[in-house]
C-alpha cells in the first residue's frame, strides 16, 4: 500500500474518529472505513484488498482511538 494511502486514512480516521460506529462487529466496520475510505478518494481493487488487510491488522487501535476520542467528547 502506498504512504499517500497509509497517510490519508490516518488523516481520515483522525478526523472522523469520534463518529466511527463502535457497536458495529469487527467485519463490519472494517466494510464501514472500506467505505468511507473509498468515498474520500478512488481506490482500486488491489488497494481496496491492501487496505482491508491493514485496517483489520490495526482495528483495535482504530476502536482504541474512537473510544478515547468518544469518551473524551462526552465528558
Amino acid at each position: 500500500m502506498s504512504p499517500t494511502i497509509m497517510r490519508q486514512f490516518w488523516a481520515f480516521i483522525d478526523a472522523t474518529r469520534s463518529t466511527i460506529p463502535l457497536s458495529l462487529d469487527d467485519r463490519s466496520l472494517v466494510q464501514w472505513l472500506l467505505r468511507q475510505a473509498h468515498s474520500e478518494q478512488f481506490l482500486d481493487r488491489h488497494q481496496q484488498d491492501l487496505l482491508s488487510d491493514y485496517i483489520r491488522l490495526r482495528l483495535a487501535l482504530i476502536r482504541d482511538m474512537a473510544q478515547e476520542s468518544q469518551f473524551s467528547y462526552h465528558v
